[in-house]
């Protein structure tokens, strides 16, 4: 596993997981030396439970289908001070988030994004990509933030994510996080990744109409009103 003897402290990183034995191996052997993996199974029927359990891995059952309910599975078995994300299937490298906790620890920023950018033919679909481009226009006019992407790579203090209180149990839950974030004050920033052609077939942004479904949730997340006005609506009405 690779080490970085000037990380500031151990982080544990979240791997969502559904059926993805085949790219496990290669995901485990890049998690950096001290930290933990915590390997959040939802659902698989290939084995890798068992297979992330044999390689050292934590792993966490978590039986809701949805990509959100695996990630917030995930943050609530972390205990680390740095909490990262990252996707199972072998497009990112984890590796790559001692650089994202090490910007955390020194205050750059709160919440750090992994910015993907393609490398080579297959690694991002047309259709996702545009997808992702409509959801960041949608998101800057909800918040202000020019993000490029809202990427499954990322990472934050653990107590300012639970802080959030994120709800949704879905594909909204990557832009929750930054909704969130955002109306809560927390600097969000992001960062160039490579983005590599993933193993297996994506559950998600593999198909049309799972790229319709991810984006119908995600819209629905930016209806959502800030958490602070909602507050103060029940405040009103309790008194």
């Amino acid at each position: 596993m690779p080490c970085d003897a000037a990380l500031p402290a151990r982080a544990d990183i979240v791997l969502p997981c559904l059926d993805e034995a085949a790219a496990l191996p290669r995901v485990l052997a890049r998690v950096p030396d001290g930290w933990r993996a915590i390997v959040v199974d939802n659902g698989s029927t290939d084995g890798s439970a068992e297979l992330a359990r044999s390689l050292g891995a934590t792993v966490v059952h978590e039986p809701r289908r949805g990509f959100g309910a695996a990630c917030h599975a995930g943050l609530l078995a972390a205990d680390a001070e740095y909490v990262c994300f990252c996707d199972c299937d072998g497009s990112l490298d984890p590796a790559l988030l001692t650089a994202f906790v090490r910007r955390i620890a020194s205050g750059d920023t709160d919440l750090l994004l992994g910015r993907r950018r393609p490398q080579g033919p297959g690694a991002w679909p047309a259709h996702a990509r545009a997808g992702n481009l409509a959801l960041a226009l949608m998101l800057r006019r909800r918040t202000g933030l020019r993000l490029h992407d809202l990427g499954p790579m990322r990472a934050a203090r653990r107590e300012a994510l639970l802080e959030l209180g994120l709800t949704d149990r879905r594909s909204g839950y990557p832009l929750q996080m930054v909704v969130r974030a955002s109306d809560a004050g927390l600097r969000i920033a992001e960062t160039d990744v490579p983005y590599l052609p993933r193993t297996g077939k994506s559950k998600v942004t593999g198909t049309w109409r799972g790229t319709w479904q991810a984006v119908r949730d995600m819209s629905a997340v930016l209806r959502e009103p800030p958490v602070e006005t909602v507050r103060a609506a029940r405040a009103e009405v309790s008194r």
